[in-house]
């Protein structure tokens, strides 16, 4: 479902500011397949996801989803096939408009543009149905403004809008970085609950290494724009954090810098 060769992207090239962000990455995700990615801050996994999405373009290398090479098509063409949830709460909403007029946008997102209202009778008992899965009360809130939720409430919005319409990829990008945890934990259970029940492709970059090993099929380690580990769901399961951080020693020579990883 996803297929990436020999994608390279290099910030400031030719200046002292020079940074190799990713190195020639190679990555493969069967349809279905739920990956998590750790590293420490400035490892690429943020830039991964933006080069996949296609808010950033790479240098050299080729980017296939589903059958098809994207790495030329814009983000908001690639947007009809990549869903994706953002750290912030607040990216993945319109807070001025209703929760049903942000349904609205997102079940139109992959459909042709007519003249015809968002909210229909129907769509909206069909966005009653999909907000009841989040156990949340949002069925009963639709002409709520998206402006006046939790945090909590609009990440899982961000969640079920990136997500009703099945895409072939869907990116989570440190999506519950900005919770408390409690919020933290509401939303990976909702976002395990959903890719499950969908058969979602999904890519899940995450700065609490507990996170990564408890969830998905498979797990890659960055580092300075490399993925330097790639472990399949067997090894994952009998792995800790001490196991990681073991590894991350062992390939490159020193100790992982990120404390945040660690203590989650």
């Amino acid at each position: 479902m996803l297929w990436l060769q020999d994608v390279s992207i290099t910030f400031n090239e030719n200046t002292p500011d020079e940074k190799r962000a990713l190195q020639a990455i190679n990555l493969e995700l069967p349809k279905g397949e739920f990956v998590t990615v750790i590293g420490s801050n400035g490892a690429g996994k943020s830039t991964l996801m933006n080069v996949i999405s296609g808010s950033l373009e790479p240098d050299v290398g080729s980017i296939v989803v589903n059958d098809r090479e994207v790495a030329s098509l814009p983000e908001y063409k690639r947007s009809h096939f990549i869903g994706r949830v953002f750290q912030d709460p607040m990216a993945g909403t319109a807070p001025s408009m209703t929760i049903e007029e942000n349904l609205a946008m997102a079940y139109a997102r992959n459909k042709k543009r007519k003249l015809k209202p968002g909210v229909t009778k129907n769509r909206r008992q069909m966005f009653k149905e999909y907000l009841a899965t989040l156990n949340l009360g949002l069925e009963n809130r639709l002409k709520a403004k998206v402006g006046l939720l939790s945090g909590g409430e609009r990440q899982a919005l961000s969640l079920l809008m990136a997500t009703f319409t099945e895409p072939d990829i869907l990116l989570l990008d440190e999506h519950t970085a900005a919770l408390d945890p409690s919020r933290a934990e509401l939303i990976i259970n909702i976002t395990r609950d959903v890719v499950d029940k969908s058969g979602l492709t999904t890519l899940m970059v995450t700065h609490n290494m507990q996170q990564a090993l408890d969830l998905g099929d498979r797990l890659f380690m960055m580092d300075k724009g490399e993925i330097i580990l790639d472990v399949e769901q067997e090894e994952k399961q009998k792995l800790t954090i001490e196991n990681l951080m073991q590894e991350f020693q062992k390939k490159r020579g020193s100790d992982f810098e990120s404390d945040r990883a660690i203590l989650g």
